[in-house]
């Protein structure tokens, strides 16, 4: 696409989702996107509202035909009826796209709308600490799903961010379950509200790849409860999920999809959840076990099959799939077999499609009322992408190097990042965008013919690859007859993305090695700060990256994740001060992985001597949790980050209620230029009867404000921001006495100390 059709479409893009930009220097602009009057109370409608309509027709099915609707019978499609008018459920991955289209037998089909909005990854999503950008964002993916035909959209993904290495962690929001949370939530609604359902995944204790499909995860009890389940039961009873993905591994013993305790006993029992649960493809092991313990919908089964049964590889699929293979499935024909010997039996597999049944009414598939139509790929999408990608980049670290002068007359970029278009990689996450604009093209776009601009790739990705002198001598070249440098390095999601399989770094199956920049980027990067101080870092990625090496010697560091279709205009406006950041880390930063709790307690990848075992003896201690409590300074705190303005916090009150607290202050923008500000809120437990962590996130707030300008804000803390799980009394429980209340700009960044007792 031409530089002016860019321009066009950010333009276009910003007049129809509000002025501008919500913190641009040049404007104040509304917040994006317009607040919906109720956030807290979605449309969608609720599983349960066309229960009478289910009874009826489930009423009508044969045994046959109730077992063909809870299995696959296609690559991304389960069973209809056509005798009583049910549609197949189709189905496609996300979470930060629609995937293009792989055919019902797993081969691509060239569809001419398969290139779709390639919105930031979901780590991105999370660092802008942005409710209604978390609603909008998922309201791009329900109306793109819906325009390609389908029902149901395979995300958020929102597993604990626990291990840095975690080559999914790209997928996923934060380490922090309330941040979680408070994002899925708006996510789901945004996805639902439009007539399409949400998947949320992978439930539960999927963090990581190593193993993934094997690994027999345990910890305790408190740890499920305060850190691994709180933003599945809030996506749940808040958010109104409609479906949910079980993951592949084991969890105390038994496989999580099939687990008699977290389906059957939390998920349908005590949170009371009506809707789907569906298999990941091929993570249903056993009939009984599924039959029994609330596996509604089983996918994919027919890959782990053919690919045992041919010694083929997951590259090597064979393309000659036949309604054969989808009768062998554990819910097909061996479900059929038992519940005829069993008949007790029957009562369960009318439950499963029962549910499949209310999440068809839900998203319109069934009944009088039909869907509204979708939309695909329009300038208000790609506008969202934009806002998402602004909003999210996080600035690390700014010795008044940035902004850069837009009277720069020479600048070299340097990386092979720069250059790099990441949609296609990541595995089951991989998109098909319709345009991918890379922080070389953003650049350009952004300074146009008024400088010229040099670039040097510095480093090649390629299997193997070390520091290479040749192209480091070029990278240092350019730097020394450039006034300023950008460097783009950072990750990526595998070597040829035209390879489902082919993953490497932040991507699905995988791990990474270490936390170290590849291709000897941390050598590249000390000679081009060595040749040119003036010299700004940018990392793209999944997760944290150790950057100790030189971290210390340079004056800016950025953050921009896989920032999406419009993220080398989003990097571009935030380095050149056309939008002041306002991304915050979702996610603690490590000086070194050894320094990480999953690495210095816990057991990961897995138990010594056992790999296929891992217990979390890092419990209830993740992320900053541990940082905090165990005094490790991080590189980057939980929370952290910069901006071009500054914000000054006063007049904190805290006002005790019935089990709970109303937090008041005041913020103001005390520097030069309009900004935003998230205002976070810990609470900390001043004595405790067990071990709590220093603090925890309970609440936030991100305000915009212009120069000079002030805003009052009030933050509730309900009861739950002050309880533990209690595994003696196996229930939540709010201990009598004082609670401090520390409001500030980042987890290590505490501007405000309050206290409430309770």
């Amino acid at each position: 696409m031409p530089f002016a059709s860019f321009r066009l479409v950010a333009l276009a893009g910003a007049a129809l989702c509000g002025a501008g930009t919500a913190f641009s220097l040049a404007q104040p602009h509304a917040p994006f996107p317009p607040k919906r009057p109720a956030l807290l109370a979605s449309q969608s409608p609720p599983l349960t509202a066309n229960d009478a309509a289910v009874e009826a027709l489930l009423k009508k099915l044969t045994l046959e035909e109730k077992i063909k609707m809870v299995h696959a019978n296609s690559a991304f499609a389960s069973g209809g009826i056509e005798r009583l008018s049910i549609p197949e459920l189709m189905t496609s991955d996300g979470p930060h796209g629609v995937r293009p289209e792989q055919g019902r037998n797993w081969k691509p089909v060239d569809n001419p709308h398969n290139a779709s909005t390639y919105l930031p990854t979901n780590n991105a999503l999370a660092a802008t600490w942005n409710r209604e950008l978390g609603y909008a964002y998922g309201a791009v993916l329900g109306r793109e799903a819906n325009f390609r035909g389908k029902d149901v959209i395979l995300g958020p993904g929102i597993n604990i961010i626990r291990a840095p290495l975690n080559g999914r962690n790209f997928e996923y929001l934060s380490e922090d379950p309330y941040l979680v949370a408070q994002m899925a939530v708006g996510y789901i609604r945004g996805v639902q509200d439009q007539g399409v359902s949400a998947c949320v995944k992978h439930y539960a204790a999927n963090n990581q790849e190593i193993h993934r499909n094997d690994i027999d995860v345990n910890m305790s009890e408190r740890a499920l409860r305060e850190i691994y389940l709180p933003g599945f039961r809030a996506a749940v009873q808040q958010g109104g999920a409609y479906a949910l993905m079980g993951s592949y591994n084991k969890f105390r013993g038994q496989y999580a999809t099939e687990n008699a305790y977290l389906v059957n006993d939390i998920l349908k029992g005590e949170w009371g959840f009506k809707g789907v649960v569906m298999s990941d493809w091929g993570s249903v092991h056993n009939t009984q076990d599924a039959l029994r313990n609330g596996t509604d919908l089983e996918m994919g089964t027919d890959l782990n099959m053919v690919y045992k049964s041919t010694a083929q590889t997951v590259e090597g699929f064979k393309p000659e799939f036949t309604p054969a293979l989808y009768d062998q499935f554990f819910l097909a024909a061996p479900a059929l077999a038992a519940i005829k010997k069993d008949p007790q039996l029957l009562p369960l597999l009318d439950d499963k499609v029962r549910r499949i049944l209310r999440l068809m009414y839900a998203t319109n598939m069934l009944g009088p009322v039909k869907r509204q139509p979708g939309a695909h790929n329009t300038a208000a999408h790609q506008a969202t992408a934009l806002k998402v990608a602004e909003e999210g980049i996080v600035l690390l670290k700014n010795d008044g190097l940035l902004p850069l002068k837009k009277t720069v007359k020479t600048v070299a970029v340097i990386g092979a990042n720069a250059t790099r278009e990441n949609a296609g990689g990541g595995g089951s996450a991989q998109l098909r965008a319709k345009y991918e604009v890379t922080p070389l093209q953003g650049l350009k776009y952004e300074l146009g013919s008024t400088a010229t601009i040099t670039y040097a790739a510095g480093y090649k990705i390629a299997k193997g690859q070390q520091a290479d002198p040749a192209l480091i001598s070029e990278a240092v070249a350019a730097a020394k007859a450039a006034e300023v440098v950008v460097f783009v390095g950072g990750s990526f999601h595998g070597y040829d993305y035209t390879k489902w399989g082919d993953n490497a770094y932040d991507a699905e199956a995988v791990d990474k090695p270490d936390l170290h920049l590849p291709f000897g980027q941390d050598e590249l990067v000390r000679a081009v700060l060595a040749a040119n101080p003036n010299t700004v870092v940018v990392l793209l990625g999944g997760g944290p990256i150790d950057v100790s090496a030189w971290a210390a010697q340079t004056r800016a560091i950025v953050e921009a994740w896989y920032p999406g279709m419009e993220g080398g205009n989003a990097l571009a406006h935030i380095l050149f001060g056309d939008v002041n950041p306002s991304g915050k880390l979702p996610l603690t930063f490590p000086v070194k992985l050894e320094d990480s709790p999953v690495t210095k307690l816990g057991e990961y990848p897995s138990t010594p001597g056992n790999p296929l075992k891992q217990t979390y003896k890092d419990d209830i201690y993740v992320g900053y949790r541990y940082f905090d409590t165990y005094k490790v300074a991080p590189q980057f705190a939980f929370g952290h980050g910069l901006s071009y303005t500054t914000f000054k916090y006063n007049g904190l009150t805290v006002t005790p209620g019935k089990r709970s607290a109303t937090v008041q202050l005041t913020v103001t923008n005390t520097g030069p230029v309009a900004g935003a500000e998230v205002v976070q809120v810990y609470v900390h437990d001043e004595k405790a009867s067990v071990k709590r962590p220093e603090k925890e996130l309970k609440g936030f707030q991100k305000v915009f404000l212009q120069p000079g300008a002030s805003k009052a804000l009030t933050l509730v803390l309900d009861a739950e921001a002050f309880q533990y799980y209690s595994e003696a009394r196996k229930q939540w429980v709010l201990e009598p006495g004082r609670f401090e209340v520390l409001v500030g700009s980042s987890s290590r960044d505490i501007r405000l100390t309050g206290s409430v007792v309770l």
